[in-house]
């Protein structure tokens, strides 16, 4: 399979990883990924692609059985108000397909912020930039590589 710039990121900052493949299915988010790969879902992190009232992107990192509360984040973020992004406008701020967008290696710089509590976990599972395509790796290495805003901004799912 080709390099994505996720994984072009991923290596030219000497993040190590291992790579993990599952069959995509349409609306079927972590659950999917986290069934087929036997891992919790909670170790699944969604790359979620949101805006603010001024509709300036910014990206999400949340557990993927928990959502995000928008109205938390727009407080911890100082903002007025933070909803998603419409499909076509999460994939041109990106660069990535909705269901394959990654932190790493996007079009354009975006502020990111990450559930705190992602940083518990030993290793998380997170799109490599491409359906179907997640990269096993120890969370500190995000804190490391796009130093994110840490928020408590998690509802369960």
């Amino acid at each position: 399979m080709a390099d994505t710039p996720g994984i072009v990121f991923l290596r030219k900052h000497g993040v190590s990883y291992t790579e993990h493949f599952y069959e995509y299915v349409e609306h079927g988010g972590t659950a999917v990924s986290s069934e087929t790969l036997g891992v919790p879902e909670h170790e699944v992190v969604k790359t979620l692609v949101m805006e603010d009232e001024h509709r300036k992107p910014l990206v999400v990192l949340m557990h993927g059985d928990r959502k995000v509360s928008t109205k938390e984040l727009a407080r911890q973020a100082g903002r007025k108000r933070i909803a998603p992004c419409r499909p076509e406008d999460a994939q041109r701020h990106s660069g990535y397909q909705v269901g394959g967008c990654s932190p790493f290696g996007l079009r354009k710089p975006l502020p990111v912020y990450m559930e705190r509590s992602i940083l518990e976990l030993p290793r998380i599972l997170i799109n490599a930039g491409q359906r179907g395509r997640l990269v096993a790796i120890d969370p500190k290495e995000i804190v490391r590589v796009l130093s994110p805003t840490l928020v408590e901004v998690a509802l369960e799912a």
